[in-house]
């Protein structure tokens, strides 16, 4: 069983293991592992991607062994792939948020549940946490806080909510403020500490709204390592502009953003703010 806070509370009651094992082995069986093997498929011209990416076997290893309720050896086959040469990044890009993203499709498509989802994705994030180290940062639950903004001008919502619920399900503090002003931002960074901020916007014309936010964000935050991610339709397809407005990643469903949520956790904790032995907590400017 997987155990807060990688899943919320509530949550835990409704998760009959054995039939969630037998829905997500044969979604990851016809949709999950086909995907994953065509994005990993060899490129003509050479070996040195290839080289870099996990291969067809492994991908289908883990998607088999997540599903265990033994976290061990899922978390021992990360283990054997980081000590072949790849890094917590490498398997996070090829393998782990990419398989969010496909469970986030099977949702969409009514073919496996909300439980379903937020158990695989919490064994994802478990997985994360375990490779990162973070998983030892001391009130490690208490630091997964994240805020989530839409802008001022912004009327749709929907995006955004679907993304918070999925946050909760996956055991993070979620603070929203929504059509919030560059001040109201402020305000709220610099008052509380939040290891992640999430922003979301419905067009291209709110992109320098966004940029002088995230702005206010790395300035004022209590957390100087604060983890950024934006999403909405602008990003769809355009990854380079996520660098372009000053923030860290973006997901393209509610599923991946708590992947991605904890991937900048993980993140934060290791190069900026992991704790002292004594447990105070350090603050450093980020790397």
């Amino acid at each position: 069983m997987v155990l807060p806070p990688f899943i919320a509370a509530e949550l835990l009651s409704e998760i009959d293991v054995p039939s969630t094992h037998e829905r997500l082995a044969s979604i990851i069986h016809t949709n999950i592992v086909p995907r994953l093997i065509e994005r990993h498929t060899r490129p003509a011209g050479g070996d040195t991607v290839a080289a870099r990416n996990p291969s067809a076997g492994d991908i289908a290893k883990l998607a088999h062994l997540v599903l265990d309720p033994n976290i061990q050896l899922s978390s021992d086959f990360i283990r054997h792939l980081e000590q072949a040469g790849h890094s917590v990044e490498d398997l996070f890009v090829t393998l782990l948020e990419p398989a969010a993203r496909c469970l986030g499709t099977m949702w969409d498509n009514d073919e496996c549940s909300f439980v379903d989802v937020t158990y695989g994705v919490a064994r994802l994030q478990q997985l994360l946490a375990l490779g990162s180290h973070s998983h030892s940062v001391p009130e490690f639950s208490q630091k997964r806080t994240v805020f989530m903004v839409t802008l001022a001008d912004e009327k749709h919502s929907l995006g955004i909510t679907m993304v918070e619920t999925f946050l909760h399900a996956g055991g993070w503090a979620v603070t929203p403020l929504h059509r919030a002003s560059v001040e109201q931002v402020e305000a709220m960074v610099s008052q509380e500490w939040f290891a992640v901020a999430g922003l979301t916007i419905g067009s291209t014309s709110q992109l320098p709204q966004l940029v002088s936010t995230i702005r206010a964000i790395r300035s004022q935050s209590c957390n100087p390592a604060i983890g950024i991610m934006v999403g909405g339709p602008p990003f769809a397809g355009h990854p380079e502009i996520v660098a372009e407005v000053g923030a860290d990643a973006t997901a393209i469903n509610a599923p991946a953003a708590v992947l991605v949520a904890q991937r900048l956790f993980d993140i934060g904790a290791a190069r900026n703010w992991q704790a002292h032995s004594t447990g105070a907590t350090r603050r450093m400017q980020p790397a």
